[in-house]
C-alpha cells in the first residue's frame, strides 16, 4: 500500500521531523511504500531526501491546496498520515492545514502530538474539524484520548491509542560507557532534547543545587543544542541564561552541556550511562514527550514534573512524578532515587519491560494495521482497536 506522510521532516531538526522519519522507516520495513510531503518554514532552506515528493512552504496557502491535489491525482496513494502540532503549519495556530484536508479526497489518519485540555477557541476548532473529518485519530496516551472526546468532540470509535515509538537502541554497559566518556565515579542525571524555555531546565538546575551537598559525585548532563527555530528568532539566549545559572549556583563541576543535536548512536550512549533521567517540563499540558519515551525505552529510572504524558507513562511505579512543578519537589524525588538503590533498580526493571513494547518495529506494525483498515474500509478504527482497547 502506498501512503503519504505530511509533516516536518529531516534535515529539519524537531521532534515531529524525527518522528516522521522513524515512522516512515518502520512502515517501509513492514512492507509499505511511504512518500513524504514536508512542511518547510521561512527561517531555513532544507535539502530534502528523495522520498520528499512535495514541499509545502509553511505560510503559503496555495501549497496546501496543491499538495492535496497531488495526492488526489495519484491513484496509487491509498491514505495520508497527517502529523499534527499547531506550530508546524501556517496561519493562526496552524489553520492552513485545513486547506489541505478540505481539498483532500483520500482518507487520512490524524496523528495528534499536542492535545490541550484547555485550548483556545481557535485551537479547539482546528483540531475538532480535523478529527471529525479524519478516518482515524491517533493519540499517544489514554489521557489524550479522553480530552479528544470530551473537549474536541471526536467520536471515541475513531480514536486509537498508539504510544510514541522509540528506536531499538543497542543496550550497553553503564560502567563501560562512563569509562569511555571520562565519567567514572560519577552518578549521571540526564535531560536531552532540543533546548528551549519549554524544557524547564532552570527548575532542574535549581533542584540540583538542593541535593549536591548530599551527592557531590552527581553530574547533570544537558544534552542537545538550542532549537533551531529559537536560535534563528532570538539567538542562544536561553542556553546562555542556563550557563549563567550554573555559575551563580556554583554548579560548574556538576553540570555539563553537550551543545549539539545528538545522532541516535551517541544518544543511546548518553541514555545508557544515565543513572536518573530528569524530565522537568514546566507545562502541565505537555501531551507527548518523545524524550521521555526514549528514556523509558532505554529502561531508565525517571523523575518528572506532573505533565500529561508523564502522569500516564510513569504510572505503576515506572517513575516518580512530582505533585507540583517546583524545584523543591523535584529535588525531593531526585534525593529519593539517589538514596535508594533498590528503588532505582526497581524503576529501571519496570521501564525496561515496558520499553520493549514501544519499540518502533511494534509501533510501526500498529500503524500498518490501522492504515490497512481505513484504506480498505474507508472508515474509522475497527472493533477491538478503539479507545479503551488500544492497538
Amino acid at each position: 500500500m502506498s501512503l503519504i506522510n505530511l509533516g516536518t521532516y529531516p534535515p529539519k531538526q524537531c521532534g515531529i521531523a524525527s518522528f516522521s522519519n522513524d515512522l516512515r522507516d518502520n512502515l517501509i520495513a513492514a512492507g509499505e511504500e511511504v512518500k513524504v510531503i514536508a512542511v518547510s518554514d521561512s527561517a531555513y532552506s532544507y535539502v530534502y531526501p528523495p522520498e520528499v515528493v512535495y514541499k509545502i512552504r509553511q505560510e503559503r496557502k496555495l501549497d496546501y491546496i496543491d499538495a492535496a491535489k497531488l495526492v488526489n491525482y495519484n491513484p496509487e496513494i491509498k491514505a495520508v498520515l497527517i502529523q499534527h502540532e499547531y506550530g508546524i503549519f501556517g496561519g493562526s495556530d496552524g489553520e492552513y492545514v485545513l486547506k489541505f484536508t478540505f481539498h483532500l479526497r483520500k482518507p487520512y489518519i490524524l496523528v495528534t502530538h499536542t492535545v490541550l485540555p484547555r485550548p483556545s477557541a481557535t485551537q479547539r476548532s482546528i483540531l475538532s474539524r480535523l478529527g471529525q473529518k479524519a478516518a482515524a485519530v491517533v493519540c499517544m496516551t489514554r489521557r489524550s484520548a479522553n480530552w479528544l472526546t470530551r473537549v474536541y468532540g471526536i467520536a471515541p470509535e475513531k480514536i486509537a491509542v498508539i504510544h510514541h515509538g522509540v528506536p531499538v537502541f543497542e543496550e550497553k554497559d553503564r560502567g563501560e560507557l562512563k569509562k569511555k566518556y571520562g565519567l567514572e565515579g560519577r552518578r549521571v542525571i540526564t535531560t536531552f532534547g532540543l533546548i528551549g524555555p519549554g524544557k524547564g531546565l532552570e527548575n532542574g538546575l535549581l533542584a540540583l543545587a538542593r541535593v549536591i551537598n548530599r551527592y557531590p559525585d552527581v553530574l547533570y548532563l544537558i544534552a542537545g543544542g538550542t532549537h533551531p527555530m529559537l536560535l534563528k528568532r532570538e539567538g542562544d539566549r536561553y542556553r546562555q541564561m542556563l550557563v549563567r545559572m550554573v555559575a551563580d549556583l556554583g554548579l560548574e563541576n556538576h553540570v555539563k552541556f553537550v551543545n549539539r543535536f545528538l545522532e541516535l548512536d551517541e544518544l543511546g550512549d548518553y541514555l545508557y550511562m544515565t543513572d536518573l533521567y530528569l524530565s522537568p517540563y514546566p507545562n502541565r499540558d505537555q501531551a507527548v514527550s518523545g524524550t521521555l519515551s526514549y528514556a523509558v525505552g532505554c529502561g531508565r529510572a525517571v523523575v518528572a514534573t506532573p505533565y500529561e504524558h508523564a502522569l500516564e507513562m510513569l504510572s505503576d511505579g515506572k517513575g516518580l512524578v512530582c505533585k507540583e512543578i517546583n524545584p523543591e519537589e523535584i529535588a525531593d524525588l531526585v534525593d529519593r532515587v539517589l538514596s535508594d538503590e533498590e528503588l532505582r533498580r526497581d524503576m529501571e526493571a519496570k521501564t525496561r519491560e515496558f520499553g520493549k513494547t514501544i519499540e518502533w518495529p511494534r509501533i510501526g506494525e500498529q500503524y500498518v494495521r490501522l492504515a490497512n483498515q481505513i484504506a480498505g474500509a474507508g472508515q474509522g478504527v475497527a472493533d477491538g482497536e478503539r479507545v479503551g482497547h488500544g492497538l
